[in-house]
């Protein structure tokens, strides 16, 4: 059983910058890939920022491009996102997702984390 738990949300003013982390347990053999998507109320869930474990890469959206840096500790099998120069259409529910092999298994799977709040005032 593999899971996903995140933290670090919360309210925090235009400007301002929040730091949501990521950890990935459980029978894990590999993690493919690991990232961030967010869902405004109203809106299609958008991937924001997220790395490729086979060649090391890095991928935002356009929107946060220079404002978010996706970071990870792959010992503790934990990806952070930090959010800097928050604005408040960044407001929505954060979801951490991982691409990952568990141990035992021939294929790999994809996981949810269960959402965080981020909300930005103006």
């Amino acid at each position: 059983q593999v899971q996903l738990v995140e933290s670090g949300g919360g309210l925090v003013q235009a400007g301002g910058s929040l730091r949501l982390s990521c950890a990935a347990s459980g029978s894990i053999f590999s993690i493919n890939a690991m990232g961030w998507y967010r869902q405004a109320p109203g809106k299609q869930r958008e991937l924001v920022a997220a790395f490729i474990s086979s060649d090391d890469s890095t991928h935002y959206s356009d929107s946060v491009k220079g404002r978010f840096t996706i970071s990870r500790d792959n010992a503790k099998n934990t990806v952070f996102l930090q959010m800097n120069s928050l604005k408040p259409e960044d407001t929505a529910v954060y979801y951490c997702n991982a691409d990952i092999f568990p141990r035992g298994r021939l294929v790999s799977y994809t996981y949810w984390g269960q959402g965080t709040q981020v909300t930005v005032s103006s």
